[in-house]
């Protein structure tokens, strides 16, 4: 059962009411993503890279907001970015209709491009804009095959390790990882050590930064050119 709620900076999230497991952080879901995936994912990326277009892979796509906020930086940086997603659940279309990301997160077409986002058909590619495409693919981590060395960004935004542990075992991490390029970037909200120490072993150089308002730590692996 899906129940949507209000975040403390007013934006919306869903509480998965079998898991008891919101889809983002309770002290607000736009802050949270934007700090995370944004800041500390693609405008690090950009600007590590001076401007180079991007390619990302997201691990749960959940209600979309990642997405909505990455066709944002796009569109205002002009960037192309070409986004894949996967989920396994995707939400129903009234419970999309309710969410208020597009009145919080107001720039030209808000909207009409987050309903593109999702009622694009799942398993096709779709361009919302000129720099902006999506193909998400219902599919688990489990399932898909993920090409090696494509993805520069890799969002990875599972449900928390004690909902959802084998999303986070060690057989997931290394599949991502292997379908990161040389020189790309994985953010996550998760900082548990053993996370960590799984990524690292995976040759990744891991960062601990601070977390959005709420939490007091995230993680960014970096993935060294060969």
């Amino acid at each position: 059962m899906i129940k949507i709620i209000e975040t403390k900076d007013g934006s919306h999230s869903l509480l998965n009411e079998t898991l008891n497991e919101t889809y983002h952080s309770t002290h607000g879901a736009i802050q949270e993503s934007l700090h995370i995936f944004i800041q500390n994912g693609i405008a690090f990326f950009v600007n590590k890279n001076n401007g180079e277009d991007v390619t990302i892979f997201e691990v749960g796509f959940g209600t979309g907001l990642n997405a909505l906020l990455a066709l944002k930086f796009a569109t205002e940086n002009k960037i192309k970015i070409n986004y894949h997603s996967i989920e396994t659940f995707p939400i129903d279309a009234t419970v999309v209709c309710q969410l208020n990301y597009p009145d919080l997160i107001s720039f030209p077409d808000s909207k009409d491009w987050f309903q593109k986002i999702h009622s694009g058909a799942w398993g096709e590619s779709a361009a919302i804009n000129a720099f902006f495409s999506i193909k998400k693919t219902k599919q688990s981590i489990h399932e898909i095959k993920l090409p090696v060395e494509t993805f520069e960004i890799i969002f990875f935004d599972a449900f928390a390790p004690a909902k959802q542990p084998d999303m986070w075992e060690f057989p997931v991490l290394e599949k991502v990882t292997q379908a990161l390029k040389p020189s790309g970037v994985l953010v996550t909200y998760c900082a548990k050590g053993q996370l960590k120490r799984d990524l690292k072993s995976l040759g990744l150089e891991v960062e601990t930064l601070p977390g959005p308002p709420g939490k007091r730590e995230m993680v960014r692996g970096l993935k060294h050119s060969k």
